[in-house]
């Protein structure tokens, strides 16, 4: 028998909840797809896009971490706004 959330609860997967799964997720997919950029070619100033392309994630993942926790604790204020009220 499936559980009935009380009448004014908000629903525990929104919007906001999935596209901050998508921000952590895609780092981990990106990374360990190794298929997907083991190779040489294209060089960036000399460095095989096996190397760039590795570090270019790591300002990618800050950025999509930093996103994933402002929509977070947007989300969390607004939980407790409703709350209050």
């Amino acid at each position: 028998m499936p559980e009935t959330s009380p009448p004014g609860s908000r629903p525990v997967i929104t919007p906001s909840r999935v596209v901050v799964g998508l921000c952590l997720v895609a780092p981990f997919v990106a990374m360990l797809w190794v298929g997907s950029y083991a190779k040489v070619d294209p060089t960036l100033w000399g460095i095989p896009f096996f190397y760039w392309y590795q570090m270019l994630w790591v300002p990618v993942s800050a950025v999509l971490t930093w996103i994933a926790y402002v929509l977070v604790r947007r989300e969390q204020r607004a939980r407790k706004e409703g709350a209050v009220r």
